[in-house]
């Protein structure tokens, strides 16, 4: 029998009981349109991880502290510093001779920002030098960034993303407008270039940028006096133990914050140090320089592990990719069990077909109809079958996969292959659950099928 015909009496027996072929499929439309989605989000998440690194700059590299801990959960090493200051981004940027740009960096988390009646919340308040810009290859589209000089006198002066121009300022040009972040009011002096949605789908334009000396100084505050917060690396001094925290109301005013304490500013603790390697194959001369130099200046022993983590922008990237996949397999091995599910769902509604029609089987046989062509017969129905509930899958599993995107705003990528795979797998799960029931229908005795009640 041609394989034409017999298509199309796998087609219409399809057609007898529509309700119970679309059940039939579901499992397969289900297991597909998971693998689909899946892989959309994955192929996804690496674009976006890649985009994101290029934007934070191929050479760039990051520093953040970790305290050290002994046996038993002490604090190990007598002396040790356990967080980073500004005085080590300092020697950084004077003594590693593979480093470019470098940068402090203060968060201020949990703070609000004002602008007449309208309050808002930043994604992220930044407290950095202007060599920041430059490292993580931000643009400044609209007015400028604060200078060094602004640094040094601790100057209220921000730079904001775009979103904040749109949420906080209605869109209209903020410069020279006055925002109070916190309880201190700054005078905006410059406009971020759009960057848009960064790796984990968090929007980078939502920031504000300040000096960092005068987001720790008159924002967060400064704690002082504490082994913590000090390096030994750094001379102590008499004056190292005003402490001075919870600011008055109006911390510009305070008349404890003077060029003085730019001193003391210089043994907080920071988030973060940023860096640049001059080229970027320095990134590895560089991470090797700043490793070795911040274990030298927080008197580290031999046997001693680091109380800082070191990171470049590879790093990163290979390690959210390695989450990510993991993630990916992790989804699709959940996916490929539904698939299986699926599978075998259909051989037993297969098997359950095959006993339902044994006198057509036999009278089929009777004139003329080989074992062979009943075999195909069953075997198309199988992969009409998975290879219907895969298209309808791909279709499902895309449009899950947009509405994700729009919802979540999590970064999709279509993929040709995932559409390929995802046929493959359908015709491969029709063949493999379908050949049993197909096998045992071609082995039907004529006479005993036509005899059958």
């Amino acid at each position: 029998m041609k394989t034409i015909s017999t298509l199309r009496m796998s087609l219409i027996s399809l057609k007898r009981n529509p309700t119970r072929t679309m059940l039939t499929m579901l499992g397969i439309i289900i297991g597909i349109a998971a693998v689909i989605t899946m892989m959309e989000i994955g192929n996804g998440s690496k674009t976006s991880i890649k985009n994101s690194i290029e934007k934070m700059g191929a050479n760039s590299i990051m520093v953040m502290p970790g305290a050290m801990r002994a046996p038993g959960g002490a604090r190990a090493g007598s002396g040790t510093a356990v967080s980073l200051v500004p005085a080590d981004a300092d020697a950084i940027g004077s003594e590693c001779p593979s480093v470019g740009a470098y940068s402090p960096v203060v968060r201020g988390s949990g703070i609000h920002v004002v602008f007449g009646n309208v309050d808002w919340e930043p994604g992220n308040i930044y407290g950095v030098s202007p060599a920041y810009l430059d490292i993580r290859a931000w643009q400044i589209e609209e007015g400028r960034c604060f200078t060094n000089a602004e640094v040094d006198t601790n100057a209220r002066v921000c730079v904001v993303g775009s979103t904040i121009v749109k949420e906080v300022f209605g869109g209209m040009s903020p410069l020279n407008s006055e925002l109070r972040i916190g309880e201190v009011t700054f005078e905006v002096i410059g406009v971020l270039k759009s960057k848009g949605a960064n790796m984990m789908g968090m929007d980078e334009d939502d920031c504000v940028l300040t000096p960092w000396t005068t987001l720790r100084m008159r924002v967060t505050g400064l704690k002082y006096g504490s082994a913590s917060n000090t390096s030994s690396s750094v001379s102590s001094s008499p004056g190292a133990k005003f402490a001075v925290s919870g600011l008055a109301l109006y911390p510009e005013q305070d008349p404890r914050i003077t060029q003085d304490h730019l001193f003391y500013a210089k043994q907080t603790q920071l988030n973060q140090i940023i860096f640049s390697a001059v080229s970027v194959d320095k990134v590895a001369d560089a991470t090797r320089e700043v490793s070795q130099l911040l274990r030298k200046r927080h008197r580290l022993k031999v046997d001693d592990e680091d109380d800082f983590r070191v990171f470049n922008a590879s790093d990163f990237m290979n390690m959210l990719n390695q989450t990510s996949t993991l993630m990916t397999n992790l989804l699709l091995g959940v996916a490929l069990l539904s698939l299986l599910v699926g599978g075998v769902g259909i051989m037993n509604i297969m098997l359950v077909s095959v006993t339902e029609r044994t006198r057509e089987i036999g009278l089929r046989m009777a004139v003329g109809a080989r074992s062979r062509d009943i075999l195909k017969q069953f075997l198309i129905e199988s992969v009409v079958l998975c290879l219907s509930g895969g298209i309808i899958g791909i279709v499902l599993g895309h449009t899950m996969s947009l509405l994700i995107e729009k919802f979540a705003r999590w970064p999709i990528e279509s993929s040709p292959g995932a559409v390929v795979a995802a046929v493959a797998v359908s015709v491969t799960v029709g063949v493999l659950f379908g050949f049993y029931p197909a096998w045992k229908a071609s082995k039907l005795d004529p006479i005993e099928a036509l005899r059958y009640e």
